[in-house]
């Protein structure tokens, strides 16, 4: 059996860790769902406690309210993907929901289509649109109807969720393995310091992401979305994993840079940070560079300071509308 934990929309990233360890006490299979959920297999929790999935669940959301101060909504299932649902069914502050092997078909069958774990909104509203309004409506249909309405896989996979088919294993892992920020331009974009203005906000807010979840990024791929939708991409790695925005800013210039732009019309940008490891796995050695230490100081102040306050209340003024777009010097 399989548990699906949300935790609640305004619950830290420290908090959303204390939740995964929490979480490892009674398994050692938890797959984190970044930014506030989480899928654990408690199959061998079940031997080990001599108690059912179901009562498990109960148990996890008593100590996170004992022992962390936040609630939690738990959907308890055979497969990830009825978990999942059945979480989403339960009302906050928190909750279990569990649905056994028998009682499958009755709990999905009224839902409305978008709530079919996986399904986007185009593609619930393209259902509705040839009638199909509930998931029970979905197993009721020829599978070839759907593939129809919704493509070939897609339809298929669709299908097989709607009749509580998901042989996805609960994977463990904790910390994700890429950080993704990214921006759309109201208008084509021409201007080229005022594009490189939106690109020091995406690594500002790059930077806070992967300091809040005590990360390091060994490298950065930069996309560049055209008008005539054309697409440019280039990846290329730090000299050394970090999370500080002065050495993400400095790469993520240079493969704007790369990309010659010149006067092409901008529609969008998108900035990653790729192979992410554990900033406790990142030396931190005193820097000779004076300016540098000052600039790291400002920068946890500024962390500690948004996190009052709340994200972006404190940034670099190029970043603000009508701020210098004269990027090239410190962001503090």
């Amino acid at each position: 059996m399989i548990l699906h934990v949300r935790c609640a929309p305004t619950l830290t990233e420290e908090g959303y860790r204390e939740v995964l360890e929490l979480l490892r006490e009674f398994s050692p299979l938890v797959q984190a769902l970044p930014p506030r959920a989480a899928l654990v297999q408690v199959r061998g929790a079940q031997r080990y406690f001599g108690s059912d999935a179901a009562r498990i669940a109960e148990v996890v959301r008593l100590r996170t309210v004992a022992r962390l101060g936040t609630d939690v909504r738990i959907g308890v299932a055979a497969t990830r993907a009825v978990a999942a649902m059945a979480s989403a069914r339960v009302p906050e502050p928190g909750g279990t929901l569990a649905v056994p092997a028998g009682a499958v078909a009755d709990f999905l069958a009224p839902l409305p289509v978008e709530a079919l774990d996986g399904l986007g909104a185009r593609q619930a509203d393209a259902l509705r649109a040839y009638g199909l309004h509930t998931v029970g409506a979905l197993t009721r249909v020829p599978s070839g109807v759907v593939e129809r309405i919704l493509g070939k896989r897609a339809g298929r996979l669709v299908v097989e969720r709607a009749r509580g088919l998901d042989p996805r294993p609960v994977t463990p892992r904790d910390l994700p393995a890429s950080a993704t920020v990214r921006t759309r331009f109201g208008r084509q974009e021409l201007d080229g310091p005022h594009a490189r203005a939106a690109l020091l906000t995406l690594v500002v807010r790059l930077g806070a992401d992967l300091r809040g979840r005590r990360q390091a990024a060994r490298a950065l791929t930069l996309s560049l979305r055209f008008a005539d939708g054309t697409r440019w991409e280039k990846t290329r790695r730090l000299t050394e994993p970090s999370a500080h925005d002065e050495d993400l800013r400095a790469l993520a210039y240079r493969l704007m840079d790369a990309a010659g732009l010149q006067r092409a019309r901008l529609a969008g940008m998108v900035l990653r940070a790729e192979d992410l490891t554990g900033a406790g796995a990142v030396t931190r050695q005193l820097s000779l560079d004076a300016a540098r230490e000052s600039r790291l100081t400002v920068e946890a102040a500024v962390d500690r300071a948004n996190a009052r306050f709340g994200p972006g209340t404190v940034r670099p003024a190029a970043t603000f509308s009508g701020g210098s777009v004269r990027l090239r010097g410190a962001v503090a």
